[in-house]
């Protein structure tokens, strides 16, 4: 007991330099004279109490006493001590005073601890609470203090709530747990206090206070307040609260979780249906929500009723919401999907030429194929196929018939009327080596060169564009016409530098360059090598990658040309287990060729070089019986049969192929080429049939080289967005609308920007909601990249009505969790009374 006496009254005389001890029950005496310090003198009051008076006030002023009575204070008239005493500190002895000695706090707060006795009955609790007092701390500061300490949170009746209704979400997760923190609170009869809390900070009002009863008006108010309904419960506060409080990375899962149970007892998913999806593109408070708009669109895209303006706003302001991150690859995949159906019907897929086919298709056409593989690889990865179905045949429907069959048989009347393979204006495959690196090697340049097996013309234009919006790099695309059959042994072949290709005779899959096999690595290498004398490698992606700096740097000194071969694309599709994967092959494969066209920069490679030995037809729907070659094929001359080519000496003519000889094909030797017309197949047992390829359509066989140069100066900048001020400067309602303006497209080059949002106080105090935007609009007409939001202001609004306010946009530090002002525009409050009834 004296050692908790002594500090008690040490950190009383830390505040005052007289303390009184009435000792009224007569039992303390002993610890009294066994208390002991260098520079507080004690004094027993026993009729004395003038002399006293002397010695404290007129002799030793600046001493420190304690002065102990044994027994009651004395009635005022009595005390001749009543005025020091008023001035001074007072030492009581019962727990009360005990609980307030440790804690510092006057006798003003005898109430608090006295009406919350079982909070004080813990030493942690004391201790916990003790670390965030402050000598300004009202009764009503305390009070949410203890909320705090009994909840594990900060002392914000925000975050509280917050605590609490995490503890609650894990109550409904696991239905055995128990509501430890909120058991605590009643223990301690501060749920009283609580619910007084939130009906002044949110107007919450029940005959049922709790937890759960608080969360289920929070998100019916939030819900109808947004849908434009009158209602009486909780202010905007409260709304302003469950922004933050779903938009908190710590307690997203608690926040979803009571959605979820609050979205089925208040019949969510009823009442959503009579609202269509362009009234609920701002609201995402219920996950429902989400599922109602998603379905709306489908329908709206494959009944094409939703202009291209509306869909692109409404994902735009989805992106803004909560749970979009959850349905990102569903609103992608109806995305493309409307953008591909309006791009098949938008061209006329007329060719007159060769040269005007390649040009067509590399200007215009291939964006519908690559709109498709968007759309299948974001449906796949979705994992809503289901609910994608209506939308998917559609997508199937004009892939197939009204987009790869028209383009490809009018090419066919093309391909058929040709005598010369490749015969355009634009570079044949083989030709590569003496055109594009050649050039490099006159100038005593080095080049890298990465093949990557499958990578078709629309996907190297994915890639070029990618490249280019990394900093300090260039590229520059153009197409070049695959051999003919386009496969993989006589793509690969072409590519190397060459004086004469053909088919070896005891194997048509091995290809001979001057003589040598170019199958594989190590045989490309020794071809390279006799072109370049000794200065040339081939070797795999997979080698590359495991190299370190100084390996890259010394493979880059070492030799004049390297070519580096990558397989995915290939390897996934030509398997008829994996062939439905080819799209998702591609995606890896555009992010493992930045990283190695990375790495080889990062090795002072300067002149990169990205082309590919084939391209590929896939339809994601299992193929039909018509797709496949209705004539029999005579087998006796055939000596290499695959899905889209033969391959043979004195081959029949059949009607349902075109025949090359080796000659027209671009080649040497005797072997004779047979391709099945449009994008027919051959049926080989045992294989695939959706991913093919060595055919002659526009998919197989324009394939893209892609040059990459590496600046010194950084080329990358970011959009400027301005806040756009509108007919007033003035706020006079507790909803506010403000417009963005992106003054200029997201390109390669102008990269998009993502800010923080919302109305401060002169002091910098957040007074309404918070918003964050992205500007990564890619339009050229300005109107296309304006967007509003509309600001709910908080109660604190109140607190500054009548003066200037802020509207600012922040932008996060890299790196970091802070934020600067990027630009800021005032507005002037000037709210009556009657702005409380806005809803």
């Amino acid at each position: 007991m004296n050692n908790k006496i002594a500090k008690a009254l040490i950190q009383l005389f830390e505040k005052n330099r007289i303390i009184f001890w009435y000792d009224t029950k007569k039992e303390l005496r002993e610890d009294y004279e066994k208390l002991e310090f260098s520079d507080i003198e004690k004094i027993e009051l026993k009729n004395n109490e003038f002399r006293v008076k002397h010695k404290i006030l007129r002799q030793e002023p600046d001493k420190k006493f304690l002065l102990y009575h044994e027994g009651k204070m004395p009635l005022d008239l009595d005390n001749w001590l009543l005025d020091v005493q008023l001035a001074s500190g007072e030492f009581l002895t019962d727990q009360s005073a005990i609980w307030l000695s440790e804690l510092g706090l006057g006798l003003e707060f005898i109430d608090i601890v006295k009406d919350h006795s079982f909070f004080f009955n813990a030493g942690k609790r004391i201790e916990n609470l003790k670390k965030i007092l402050s000598s300004d701390d009202t009764q009503n500061a305390v009070r949410i203090k203890m909320l705090a300490v009994c909840t594990v949170s900060d002392a914000r009746v925000d975050a509280i709530l917050e605590s609490l209704l995490g503890e609650f979400a894990a109550k409904l997760k696991i239905a055995s747990r128990k509501n430890e923190k909120f058991k605590l609170i009643e223990n301690c009869r501060l749920e009283s206090f609580l619910w007084k809390r939130l009906e002044v900070l949110y107007g919450y009002k029940s005959d049922t206070p709790g937890i759960q009863d608080f969360a289920i008006q929070l998100f019916k108010a939030c819900y109808e307040r947004s849908l434009g309904s009158q209602t009486e419960q909780l202010n905007t506060d409260a709304l302003v609260f469950l922004k933050r409080w779903e938009n908190s990375a710590r307690q997203q899962k608690a926040f979803e979780i009571i959605s979820a149970e609050c979205s089925d007892i208040l019949n969510i998913e009823k009442d959503l249906q009579s609202h269509d999806m362009s009234s609920l593109e701002e609201i995402d408070c219920f996950e429902l929500i989400d599922k109602k708009i998603l379905s709306d669109l489908i329908k709206s895209v494959v009944e094409q009723t939703i202009s291209t303006s509306n869909r692109e706003n409404l994902i735009r302001q989805r992106k803004l919401t909560h749970w979009y991150n959850k349905y990102k690859d569903l609103y992608q995949a109806i995305d493309y999907g409307a953008r591909f159906i309006k791009s098949v019907e938008e061209y006329e897929l007329l060719i007159e030429s060769m040269s005007d086919g390649i040009s067509k298709y590399t200007n215009h056409w291939y964006l519908i194929d690559q709109l498709y593989r968007k759309y299948i690889f974001h449906t796949r990865k979705s994992g809503q196929v289901s609910m994608l179905k209506i939308l998917s045949d559609k997508v199937e429907n004009f892939y197939s018939n009204n987009y790869l069959l028209t383009i490809n048989n009018n090419w066919q009347k093309i391909v058929d009327d040709c005598t010369k393979w490749g015969d355009s204006t634009f570079d044949l495959q083989r030709q590569f080596f003496s055109k594009t690196i050649l050039p490099f090697l006159k100038n005593k340049k080095k080049v890298f060169v990465i093949i990557s097996d499958a990578l078709r013309f629309e996907a190297g234009e994915e890639l070029h564009r990618r490249i280019r919006q990394e900093d300090r790099f260039d590229a520059e695309l153009k197409p070049m016409v695959s051999m003919l059959p386009s496969f993989t042994q006589l793509g690969m072949a072409s590519l190397l530098p060459n004086k004469e290709i053909k088919f070896a005779d005891n194997d048509v899959s091995t290809v001979l360059v001057d003589g040598l096999s170019s199958k594989g690595t190590e045989n490309r290498s020794k071809i390279l090598n006799n072109a370049v004398t000794g200065q040339g490698r081939a070797m795999r992606a997979e080698e590359l990658m495991g190299f370190g700096r100084d390996e890259c740097r010394s493979l880059f000194r070492e030799h004049d040309v390297v070519y580096v071969y990558h397989n995915q694309i290939d390897a996934t599709g030509d398997k008829k287990e994996s062939e439905e994967r080819v799209f998702d092959a591609v995606e890896d494969t555009l992010d493992e060729l930045i990283r190695i066209i990375k790495k080889l920069a990062g090795a002072n490679v300067t002149n990169l070089i990205v082309t590919s030995d084939h391209g590929f037809i896939y339809q994601n729907r299992p193929i039909d019986g018509s797709d496949f070659l209705g004539k029999k094929i005579a087998e006796a001359d055939i000596l290499h049969r695959d899905r889209r080519f033969l391959l043979g000496k004195n081959l029949p003519e059949n009607s349902s192929m075109k025949s090359f000889t080796s000659l027209e094909a671009g080649i040497e030797g005797d072997i004779d080429i047979q391709i099945p017309k449009s994008i027919n197949r051959i049926r080989l047992k045992g294989s695939g049939s959706r991913f093919v390829h060595g055919g002659a359509s526009l998919q197989e066989i324009i394939i893209p080289v892609i040059k990459i140069n590496k600046k010194r100066k950084s080329d990358i900048s970011k959009v400027n967005v301005d806040i756009l001020g509108g007919s007033t400067s003035v706020i006079t309602t507790g909803q506010f609308s403000a417009a963005f303006y992106q003054s200029q497209p997201v390109t390669d080059k102008v990269r998009p920007r993502t800010f923080r949002s919302g109305i401060y106080s002169k002091d910098g105090e957040l007074i309404s909601d918070s918003h964050e935007l992205s500007f990564d609009f890619t339009s050229d007409n300005p109107r296309d990249r304006e967007i509003k939001i509309r600001f709910v202001l908080t109660k604190k609004a109140d607190d500054v009505n009548a003066q200037e306010v802020f509207l600012r946009l922040e932008e996060q530090v890299s790196g970091t969790s802070f934020y600067k002002e990027y630009k800021s525009t005032r507005y002037m409050i000037r709210r009556s009374f009657t702005s409380d009834f806005d809803f």
